[in-house]
């Protein structure tokens, strides 16, 4: 079973929809436009009722002008356009950002960490950058998952480097 089916009747997620091939450009338009998409090896259509969310840090519109990106697919899916600024200009997210995380890699980890210490959270609040989503992964599950005990102060150290 493939994503668009499996998300029948409810929401699929496509991150990165800048960054797709020509191909599969034409390929999600046809879905888009005809509600129905064919497995690999079968000739008979299948319905799908999906509500798509697409995401990309790309300028799709410039995309469009350069002749990467199909602009009756960015009409189709551009229904409804929300901007959300890039985390680096939105430094007060991260310590919400950060206890999310917390409290996600403590259930991951078996561990009982209570809260980001003063000093890592200085080092991502210094450093935004640094914060963005996609690296909290290594960023921050790092030093949690090898906190000695339950301080990951201990194990971050800025540069990422990790205490000895």
């Amino acid at each position: 079973m493939g994503r668009f089916e499996a998300a029948h009747g409810g929401t699929i997620l496509l991150d990165e929809i800048g960054d797709i091939s020509p191909l599969i450009q034409l390929k999600l338009l046809r879905v888009l436009e005809e509600k129905e998409i064919e497995r690999v090896g079968e000739a008979t259509p299948r319905k799908v009722d999906v509500r798509v969310l697409a995401a990309t840090h790309r300028d799709l519109k410039k995309a469009i002008a350069e002749g990467t990106f199909r602009e009756d697919l960015y009409y189709r899916l551009n229904v409804m356009n929300i901007r959300i600024p890039p985390l680096r200009d939105r430094v007060e997210d991260i310590p919400l950002l950060a206890e999310h995380f917390r409290l996600k890699f403590n259930g991951q980890y078996a561990k009982s960490i209570a809260g980001v210490s003063t000093e890592v959270m200085e080092i991502f609040m210094g450093h935004p950058g640094r914060a963005m989503c996609a690296n909290w992964n290594t960023s921050l599950s790092g030093p949690l998952c090898s906190a000695a005990g339950n301080d990951p102060a201990r194990a971050y150290r800025p540069g990422g480097r990790r205490a000895p």
